[in-house]
């Protein structure tokens, strides 16, 4: 089963069986839904304004909250759906329609900001069911290379602009919510909803029942001091696919849950690909040596740039992506190996210094690598198989 079975099997009420860690991915997705002019905005947006960010929603409907039935509307449809698994989160939008289990969740408090001179890229939107609980749900990137680059920003710069922004709107949503708080998110929305969590004042986080960050990167060294996590002990549910990258980027004081996906190599990061047994993902007992390889060879080559190098690393980055003539983040991601190896063509048509930059950073990527490998660790990368892959486990989410 994945999420879109669970959605058509699970008829369950909340107060029968609890909220639960698919529930979370389920609702995470439709954070990827452009919802402008559907799902009333947070009315307290003015407050952001200061930051600089462009409001998109300004246009809001006159009720306070809506069911998902209501974004059923095919004429903004072609531009609704975002991410790099529209069509899934197109299909994520009609079961919750459907489902008696979330068919009568309210949503509402939308808020969407781009900024292209920031390199910002935040939505988020709150989901409340009756009075019993909300969930608190935060957009991952989009397929905008603004939001990409904000997201590659986050290895030399702490707190990001969406960082700031999630700690905010948590704050701006709560006082209205019912006591119970949920909050969660996929990707970059995994990781600004442990950010908002940490960040919260002591009398929002004791009203958190759990933290979900489905493949969410952790955060550049020292953000957070092991204090700062110990208000939210025990209560952040950290899920990852064995095959994970995105989500073992950078630092988390909580270990992972690994998740078994059906997908190969970067499709994992799909929650849509995740194996669902019940009420819970299925659990593995480890990441892949592969998984473990890409995550040890990624620390050791960031680790070798100063935050100052790091922002002219990416810089360079970007600037090739741009010669590359790509639209967006998809045509490279989507593209497989033939669209990546664009860029590194394009950094031909670059400027000459920028150019030296980019092929003197990536030059010590390669060498490490090899260097691991020729050490005799017998791993693959992830994307193809690995020599054995771990042994499933049942394990509850509480386990």
């Amino acid at each position: 089963m994945n999420l879109l079975d669970y959605l058509a099997t699970e008829f369950a009420p909340f107060d029968e069986k609890p909220f639960n860690p698919v529930d979370s991915a389920v609702l995470s997705q439709f954070c990827m839904v452009r919802a402008e002019g559907v799902v009333p905005a947070l009315r307290e947006r003015s407050s952001f304004l200061d930051l600089g960010t462009i409001v998109e929603n300004l246009l809001s409907p006159a009720r306070s909250a809506v069911r998902f039935a209501d974004a059923l509307r095919a004429e903004l449809y072609p531009s609704m759906f975002t991410g790099l698994d529209p069509h899934r989160v197109k299909e994520n939008l009609l079961a919750l329609a459907a489902s008696p289990r979330f068919r009568d969740m309210r949503v509402r408090d939308y808020l969407s900001l781009f900024d292209t001179d920031r390199q910002t890229q935040f939505a988020a939107m709150t989901f409340v069911h009756r009075k019993d609980f909300a969930y608190v749900g935060f957009r991952g990137t989009d397929t905008s290379f603004t939001g990409w680059r904000e997201n590659f920003n986050m290895a030399y710069t702490a707190p990001v602009p969406a960082q700031e922004q999630a700690a905010r709107y948590l704050q701006a949503v709560a006082p209205r919510a019912p006591k119970r708080v949920y909050v969660g998110g996929h990707s970059k929305g995994g990781n600004l909803a442990v950010y908002a969590a940490l960040k919260a004042p002591p009398a929002v986080q004791r009203r958190i029942e759990l933290v979900y960050s489905h493949d969410g990167p952790g955060f550049k060294a020292g953000t957070f001091a092991p204090a700062d996590w110990a208000p939210l002990e025990g209560r952040i549910h950290r899920t990852v696919p064995q095959d994970s990258v995105v989500g073992l980027l950078m630092e988390s004081h909580v270990p992972p849950r690994v998740v078994r996906s059906t997908a190969k190599g970067i499709d994992q990061h799909s929650v849509f690909s995740w194996e669902v047994a019940g009420d819970d993902f299925l659990y593995l007992e480890g990441l892949t040596d592969g998984a473990q390889l890409a995550d040890a060879v990624l620390t050791e080559w960031l680790a070798q740039f100063s935050d100052e190098e790091a922002a002219v690393v990416v810089d360079a980055f970007f600037q090739a992506v741009e010669a590359s003539g790509a639209r967006d983040a998809s045509d490279l991601l989507c593209g497989g190996t033939k669209a990546l190896a664009l860029v590194p063509e394009a950094a031909k048509n670059m400027d000459p210094g920028a150019r030296a930059t980019l092929l003197a950073a990536l030059k010590p990527l390669t060498e490490i690598a090899a260097r691991r490998l020729a050490q005799g660790v017998s791993v693959l990368w992830p994307g193809s198989r690995a020599p054995s892959q771990p042994q499933a486990a049942e394990r509850s989410a509480g386990a």
